[in-house]
């Protein structure tokens, strides 16, 4: 039984983002590193480890992420250290577990420190290239393993033709004839990163490409918002997993949640391109997130829902042969309308990003109805961190508070993005 939410904090205080990742690191901080190698992943709502042998490396990742953007935000703090530290024995755990010396790859799951799914991930790799990079930020000496992940994504995932990655191969790099957005998107947010990291401009122009292609290019064959599945030669593959639109990684249907993202990557790049910054990247943001809430924001329950699709996506036509959706016409319905953690968080990054860059009051007040939102229903406020999954009324479905890749990663750096924005990190020169 969640708890009555305490009143709302001043979430446009620095003080008050602050505040909240010191809270929610206090919840991974003391559990969180395993002595034996990386971290254990699988939590309860309490802290309770509920599989300690089972590590998955979006996990693995993300938390290397989460204690080495601590030691950056509190680098004056009496934690600051065990964080870097922490940061440091992820990123051994990667090197010498989770990656094969032969492929050079990552295993994307293990099982008592041996490899249980070798299959290499694009996804997986962003994950990698954002550790490295967000160690390098602490103060860690990664420059050389970014240049080995870039390396290894150039070698195998980098399609030049299509200016897009791969998604998923064998332990063989096979690539399957998959393609996802999901993969390129995260992909773009590392490029950003590692530049932040290294100020190397490979990173950044490249980034600048994956949002391009995806945000404009393949937009334009799905009714102008980014669709997640895509055939090998990058047409729309309507139909993958229209049977599971809850799948964690690959969900059926259009992602309010992913659409927001973009928008706060679009309007990253915007800032650290300043004057070179293309027009597109402004009015592309606005319409991905200002469509993503006028079609996934539960204005009965609150929140924002998880998936959504057009009307005529319902029936039986072959969806590989039709011509993409009128999005402005077609009626919209909710595939999955349980409300996760993720995507109410990247919402609140981009309407304070918005709000930066229009001055439109409409984006401050959605930052903070969404901020409401989410303390109310979504941060627990007996144990910390935030619950990951909810139904549409707000109701939990289990005490599973961290399962494979919910490391309240996305919790905070929502965070740390407002964070730099006010800041004046991210602004247009």
């Amino acid at each position: 039984m969640m708890l009555p939410a305490t009143p709302v904090p001043d979430f446009t205080s620095p003080q008050t983002l602050r505040a909240h990742i010191a809270d929610t690191m206090a919840f991974y901080r003391p559990r969180a590193l395993d002595p034996a190698g990386g971290f254990f992943h699988n939590f309860r709502d309490d802290g309770t480890v509920y599989d300690r042998s089972h590590r998955h490396l979006v996990s693995s990742t993300r938390f290397v992420y989460d204690f080495a953007m601590a030691a950056v935000e509190f680098a004056d703090g009496p934690d600051a250290d065990r964080d870097r530290a922490a940061a440091l024995h992820g990123l051994r755990f990667l090197h010498e577990v989770h990656r094969d010396p032969a492929s050079g790859g990552y295993a994307w799951t293990l099982r008592d420190g041996a490899a249980e799914d070798r299959t290499h991930h694009s996804y997986g790799l962003a994950f990698v290239l954002l550790a490295q990079a967000s160690a390098r930020k602490a103060g860690l000496d990664t420059a050389a393993a970014m240049d080995e992940t870039w390396d290894l994504l150039e070698q195998h995932a980098w399609d030049p033709v299509q200016g897009l990655y791969r998604d998923e191969a064998d332990a063989q790099w096979r690539y399957a004839p998959y393609r996802g957005q999901n993969a390129n998107m995260h992909l773009c947010e590392a490029l950003i990163a590692a530049h932040e990291a290294g100020g190397d401009d490979r990173y950044l122009s490249r980034a600048q490409v994956l949002a391009d292609h995806m945000t404009r290019r393949q937009a334009a064959l799905s009714g102008g918002l980014v669709w997640e599945h895509w055939h090998a030669d990058w047409s729309v593959d309507w139909d993958y997993h229209r049977d599971d639109p809850k799948h964690l990684f690959r969900p059926w249907g259009f992602q309010p949640g992913h659409q927001v993202e973009w928008a706060k990557l679009l309007l990253s790049l915007r800032a650290h391109l300043g004057p070179d910054a293309p027009d597109w990247l402004l009015p592309t943001a606005r319409h991905l997130y200002d469509t993503a809430l006028a079609h996934g924001w539960d204005a009965t329950h609150g929140g924002i829902v998880y998936g959504f699709a057009p009307q005529a996506l319902r029936d039986s036509s072959p969806y590989p042969d039709a011509p993409p959706p009128d999005l402005a016409a077609a009626p919209m319905f909710w595939c999955d309308d349980d409300k996760y953690f993720w995507v109410q968080a990247e919402a609140i990054a981009a309407a304070w990003r918005l709000y930066e860059a229009t001055g439109e009051v409409r984006y401050r007040d959605d930052y903070l109805r969404l901020w409401a939102y989410a303390w109310d229903h979504f941060v627990d406020h007996a144990h910390g961190a935030w619950y990951r999954i909810l139904d549409r009324r707000n109701g939990k479905y289990d005490d599973l508070k961290s399962p494979a890749g919910k490391t309240d990663y996305h919790t905070m750096g929502a965070c740390h993005d407002v964070l730099a924005v006010m800041r004046g990190h991210t602004r247009r020169r």
